[in-house]
């Protein structure tokens, strides 16, 4: 299996590289982490609890970084045991672009091999289990990143130049009420 896909993070590379190399942030956005040990430099010990079609298992694996060239990009390589399950093992390629102050680009390319019940259940379930899985890490993550960086902060506009009814935001509640009062 290979995914391939990038997202837009709302931080500075500098913040979305501390981030992905932040244990107890990427242990609140992995869907169904429950730890991510340091056992080494760049080594991890994890357990994850996933469900891929109506198989669900916890898993219990290790993980290591190289190729490490902060603060741009890494490669992910992975491991891991779910008893009956099954097993999975691979290596995903991180990439991060800055788009400008306050915006960074992630790219990544992931490749995996499952085996046990987990292969059993079919490539096509277990391509989307994985698609799946890497839209709650983003959806988690950015909110992790936005709450622990906070929004940006819009530019003001004075009032002269907002309108003479309050404002851009008073003119915004207006249309949004009225949109939803028809």
């Amino acid at each position: 299996m290979e995914l391939t896909s990038q997202q837009t993070l709302p931080v500075a590379q500098n913040l979305a590289w501390d981030a992905l190399n932040d244990t107890t942030m990427l242990q609140a956005s992995i869907p169904g982490c429950e730890s991510i040990t340091p056992t080494a430099p760049n080594h991890f010990d994890v357990a994850v609890t996933a469900a891929i079609g109506p198989v669900k298992a916890k898993f219990k694996g290790k993980l290591r970084l190289e190729d490490i060239n902060a603060p741009t990009s890494y490669t992910i390589y992975f491991e891991g045991q779910g008893g009956a399950a099954g097993h999975g093992k691979g290596n995903a390629t991180v990439r991060l672009e800055s788009q400008g102050p306050n915006q960074t680009l992630l790219q990544y390319t992931a490749t995996a091999s499952v085996g046990g019940k987990i292969a059993q259940v079919g490539s096509r379930l277990v391509d989307m289990a994985a698609q799946k899985m890497a839209g709650e890490f983003f959806t988690n993550f950015t909110q992790a990143l936005l709450d622990r960086h906070g929004v940006p902060v819009p530019v003001s506009v004075p009032a002269s130049a907002a309108g003479s009814r309050g404002g851009l935001l008073a003119r915004l509640q207006r249309w949004l009420k009225g949109l939803f009062n028809r």
